[in-house]
C-alpha cells in the first residue's frame, strides 16, 4: 500500500500526501468544517499546486462512495473538536463573489460573523491585516480566523 504523510494544520484541520504510482504527488487538506481540499502538487515546484478541487461536505461524501471509501474516517473527523475554539480558513474569492470589487467595511464581516480577515493573498503578494477599507479582487484569497462556525458564514458570505 502507499505511504501516505500527514500534517497537522493547527487550527485548519489535516493535510494528507502521497505520491501516485504514476509520480504526481496528492495531498488532501481536511478541513475542521467537513470541507476538503483535492490538490496537486506542481512537479516542477513542489510547493505550488497545479491543480486544486474544493469539495463541501456533501461532495465529499459523494466523492467518497464512487471511490469506494470507508466512512469511518469521517465518523472520527466528526467528533474531533477546535483548540481552543480557533479556526483559521483560506477563502478564494472568484468572479461570481459579491465581495470583489468591494471593501472589507462595506460586507462588515467581522460584525456578521465574527471571523476577522487577518490577511490577503493576490497573487505572490501578501496583505497582513487589510484595512477595512482594503478592496478585494477577483482571485484573491482571503485568510480568516474564527470559529468554525463563523467561518462557514463568512465562506458563504463571500462565496455569494
Amino acid at each position: 500500500m502507499t505511504e501516505v504523510r500527514e500534517t497537522q494544520l493547527p487550527g485548519v484541520g489535516v493535510r494528507h500526501e502521497f505520491d501516485t504510482e504514476a509520480g504526481d504527488h496528492v495531498g488532501v487538506v481536511v478541513h475542521r468544517d467537513g470541507r476538503r481540499e483535492i490538490v496537486v502538487y506542481n512537479n516542477d515546484d513542489p510547493d505550488a499546486c497545479s491543480t486544486m478541487i474544493d469539495l463541501s461536505p456533501n461532495d465529499t461524501r459523494t466523492m467518497s462512495e464512487l471511490l469506494g471509501a470507508s466512512q469511518v474516517t469521517e465518523a472520527v473527523s466528526a467528533v474531533q473538536h477546535n483548540i481552543d475554539g480557533l479556526a483559521i480558513e483560506w477563502i478564494q474569492l472568484t468572479s461570481k463573489s459579491s465581495a470583489v470589487d468591494a471593501t472589507i467595511m462595506d460586507g462588515q464581516y467581522r460584525t456578521r460573523t465574527g471571523a476577522s480577515i487577518v490577511a490577503v493573498m493576490r497573487g505572490d503578494q501578501s496583505m497582513p491585516a487589510p484595512e477595512p477599507s482594503f478592496r478585494f479582487a477577483n482571485g484573491d484569497t482571503v485568510v480568516a480566523v474564527g470559529t468554525v462556525d463563523g467561518l462557514v458564514t463568512l465562506r458563504n458570505l463571500l462565496s455569494a
